[in-house]
């Protein structure tokens, strides 16, 4: 029997066996890894660069793209140094603080998700008191909460997790290291303390989750008693991205840690772990590019200025 205080590494699972795939794997996720950077990067800049982008919307846009680089940078580095370097090894320091990083960051995005459904449904509910309900104040607090709803989440995650006796082993059925799987190798006698943990955990995801549906109830009957046909695709745009990267946000982790166990398989797994930890932070700046004029001209303006 084996326990915390024993284990100096864990060993993760690998993408491929043989040395073409692991190359392949490598080359793949470098491509997504510099794609993230460089979309999730322009967007931050543009932001910060351009004054007329200094508004709420835009505001909590900067701190969801400062949480999707944190969270593909957890993650992707070390299985793509596994692979270059064939091996499957992650010390004990370094997964500790890879769960503690991915589990504060994806907290801390789903709670902006949830800040930036409120500040379309002021946009659109309630226009004449934007200013006055999403004022620099305010969003500074609101992005302070979200940022500190997700470190206090990775701290009793973390804390809990590592305190716990470990009986089975230190392989990972993940890339990374992951609650769940992580959970597997403890004692049976020791989950009631993390069960705890996960009960607030889930609390908080459930009221996020049950605030976004309402906020979009009340956006989607505001934007039906819109008389003209142009007003209504203009107010449907600018909800369009948020609620496409909050539908692949949720519908992805949903499908990781609540699909029956009959689908569950170390392949499948993998599968979808990296469609919620690695794809979106990818394509979101793909999405919010695309759908906002705005947007794209400041970053081609910052672009065209650099050269």
């Amino acid at each position: 029997m084996s326990n915390s205080s024993s284990i100096s590494q864990f060993l993760l699972l690998p993408f491929a066996d043989t040395r073409e795939l692991q190359l392949l794997h490598f080359c793949l996720f470098l491509g997504i890894c510099l794609a993230a950077l460089l979309g999730n990067g322009l967007i931050i800049i543009t932001i910060a660069c351009d004054h007329h982008l200094h508004t709420p919307m835009y505001f909590f846009l900067l701190n969801l793209s400062l949480t999707d680089l944190g969270c593909i940078s957890t993650t992707v580095p070390k299985s793509m140094a596994n692979s270059l370097w064939d091996t499957r090894a992650i010390s004990y320091t370094g997964c500790v603080a890879q769960l503690f990083f991915f589990a504060f960051l994806i907290v801390t995005e789903y709670c902006l998700l949830t800040v930036m459904a409120y500040d379309r449904y002021v946009a659109i509910c309630h226009p004449l008191h934007y200013g006055t309900l999403l004022g620099s104040r305010a969003c500074v607090h609101m992005a302070a909460a979200a940022w500190a709803s997700g470190f206090l989440n990775a701290v009793m995650h973390t804390a809990n997790t590592f305190s716990l006796p470990l009986c089975k082993g230190n392989v990972i059925d993940q890339f990374f290291c992951e609650i769940p799987q992580i959970l597997k190798l403890f004692c049976s006698d020791s989950y009631l303390r993390e069960n705890g943990v996960t009960v607030v955990s889930s609390c908080l995801g459930f009221g996020c989750f049950v605030f976004i549906v309402v906020s979009y109830v009340q956006i989607f009957r505001a934007v039906l008693r819109i008389p003209s046909q142009q007003g209504r695709h203009k107010a449907f745009s600018t909800c369009l991205p948020h609620l496409s990267v909050v539908s692949l946000f949720i519908s992805s982790g949903v499908f990781a840690y609540l699909k029956p166990l009959s689908l569950s398989s170390r392949f499948l797994n993998l599968v979808v772990s990296f469609l919620y930890s690695v794809f979106p932070p990818a394509v979101n700046p793909l999405i919010y590019s695309m759908r906002n004029q705005e947007l794209k001209d400041a970053m081609w303006k910052l672009m065209t200025g650099w050269f």
